[in-house]
């Protein structure tokens, strides 16, 4: 549903720069820094709405490759930390059988007498 709405939002962008472009049809003068020209406006609005969607489109990119990478260097901590734990409950559980056995409740142990 929420890809739904963003390519609706973004189809609705598009019209909207469409309307506006086709509103503003007349020549402007572009001022590079090493020229100049004329450029009809139509392009400049088109051109800079698709720059900013590419640098957004590789903004995006760009976070999304380094929380992937994140979360792999993250698996690798868990998957240490677990076995980590697992050595630790296996040094608990041989220590558990080397302390001796408690006598049960209820029964009485003779000492031998020397």
């Amino acid at each position: 549903m929420k890809f739904q709405w963003t390519w609706l939002l973004g189809i609705l962008f598009a019209i909207i720069i469409a309307v506006f472009s086709i509103a503003n049809v007349e020549s402007v003068p572009v001022n590079y820094v090493f020229g100049y020209a004329e450029w009809p406006l139509v392009l400049i609005i088109l051109c800079s709405a698709l720059l900013g969607a590419a640098i957004s489109g590789i903004v995006a990119m760009f976070r999304s490759v380094v929380g992937k990478r994140h979360v792999k260097e993250l698996l690798k901590e868990i998957t240490a930390k677990e076995s980590t734990i697992a050595a630790q409950q296996n040094e608990l559980a041989a220590l558990y059988k080397q302390i001796p056995a408690k006598p049960k409740h209820g029964t009485t142990t003779k000492e031998s007498p020397e």
